[in-house]
């Protein structure tokens, strides 16, 4: 058992609660920042708030590992110019913070693993597959996803080890792409987005909280990380395991682009865009993906119970 120190940034989220529980069983002690103060079970909270540079220093005492997964959700609401400076502030501004705080104060940690997104590659559908070595797109995701990674890169200069996780869709049942598609499908409904030949990258929460935990304990994972299922599958193919995985009749209106980007705006890119993503990375360096097809990591999400 391990007497090392995690402290994890948006813990209480959809990933943090995964991987805090997955960290526990591996004997980390584990500590989470959050706006809220609120008990989490077995784990420590402390109160930060990025938009006001609160936090206190003593935060990091014995912490050997920072897990950034702090950001506000991007499909909650429109993107509206002040929610498009939210989604990037919570990503950017509170890496910066932490930097602020550990620099300034002289502190080591081993490591800082931030989160990213396969949004890093930009909001495209084409026939590339998009590996680690691909250059940033320059539109809204691909910025914040740049900026995000870049404010991981500056824990370099306090001697910490740099891993940044370009994560796909998460297949989680709540709060996620797939419970907007499951609602959906409560009514018989499983539909085309804009045609559905558009990639959906995606990966089971286990095998991305296992990526996280390798990132923790393998010393020579460094740099970015494409953390994406092997099995590249389009919108509608997503559409048609899903209705086979609940055991219905998959019918599968076309839902016309025109009428996402009026409910959407510039939002509709998220379901409209998707090309393959490129995991050999990971995978060379010995992770093994316990769900590497779609259809049995929908029959666990549907199955298993909530975090």
């Amino acid at each position: 058992m391990t007497t090392e120190k995690v402290l994890i940034t948006g813990g209480s989220g959809l990933i943090g609660r995964y991987l805090t529980s997955v960290l526990l069983t591996e004997g980390y002690d584990v500590a989470h920042l959050s706006r809220k103060q609120d008990q989490f079970g077995r784990v420590r909270v402390f109160r930060w708030n990025p938009e006001k540079g609160i936090l206190d220093p003593l935060v990091f005492e014995g912490v050997d590992y920072i897990v950034h997964l702090a950001g506000a959700n991007i499909g909650d609401k429109k993107w509206s110019d002040s929610r498009k400076k939210e989604i990037e502030s919570s990503r950017v501004d509170s890496a910066k913070l932490l930097f602020k705080v550990i620099s300034e104060n002289n502190i080591h940690i081993k490591a800082f693993i931030s989160a990213s997104a396969v949004g890093y590659y930009g909001s495209v559908a084409s026939d590339k597959i998009f590996k680690e070595d691909d250059p940033p797109a320059n539109d809204f995701l691909g910025t914040v996803c740049r900026k995000w990674e870049e404010a991981a890169d500056q824990f370099a200069q306090t001697g910490a080890r740099i891993v940044k996780v370009r994560t796909a869709v998460v297949m989680e049942k709540n709060d996620s792409a797939l419970s907007k598609f499951l609602a959906a499908a409560r009514f018989g409904l499983f539909p085309r987005l804009g045609g559905g030949r558009q990639y959906m990258p995606w990966i089971h929460p286990e095998d991305l909280c296992n990526i996280y935990l390798k990132a923790v304990k393998d010393e020579t994972m460094c740099g970015a990380y494409n953390a994406a299922s092997p099995h590249h599958i389009t919108q509608a193919e997503f559409m048609k395991s899903l209705a086979e995985t609940l055991n219905r009749f998959c019918f599968s209106p076309l839902v016309p682009s025109i009428l996402l980007k009026a409910a959407l705006g510039e939002m509709s890119v998220v379901a409209l865009k998707g090309s393959r993503i490129n995991p050999e990375k990971i995978i060379n360096s010995g992770f093994k993906f316990k769900f590497s097809r779609l259809e049995s990591a929908l029959g666990d999400v549907l199955e298993r119970k909530d975090q």
